[in-house]
């Protein structure tokens, strides 16, 4: 793992996105190109603290659900996302595809509701379950 080149590739990406991109407000003056650290950290779920140490080039190696984070985050492309996984000597496997697991309190809410009819479905609008 290179982490001076992981930590300016984080960077970079970072400073390319605006706020309004994401959905953010832009509020008053910025003193940073792009994304602050804190809303990067917020949008990949993981703490500033972390995605500062990784910026810093002092982090450890991330994870592969960080690294799915850091590529939502940062809206990458197939190809900088192998590339953030390369960098991170993490080969990137397939992108993760939409859960079809149900949680058991969805399930348990499903039978709390005998009288209409309620279903979950998936991403793909395939039925998952549905209640009795």
């Amino acid at each position: 793992m290179d982490r001076r080149q992981l930590a300016d590739f984080l960077r970079s990406r970072r400073e390319r996105i605006t706020p309004a991109d994401v959905g953010l407000p832009a509020g008053p003056r910025r003193r940073t190109p792009g994304l602050r650290r804190e809303e990067v950290a917020q949008l990949a779920f993981i703490s500033t603290e972390y995605y500062t140490r990784l910026e810093q080039a002092r982090g450890p190696r991330p994870s592969r659900e960080v690294l799915a984070g850091l590529t939502r985050a940062l809206r990458l492309s197939d190809v900088e996302r192998d590339h953030l996984h390369h960098l991170a000597g993490a080969p990137p496997g397939p992108p993760p595809g939409p859960s079809r697991e149900v949680r058991p309190s969805i399930l348990a809410l499903l039978h709390r509701l005998p009288q209409a009819a309620a279903i979950v479905l998936s991403a793909t609008y395939e039925v998952l379950a549905w209640n009795d």
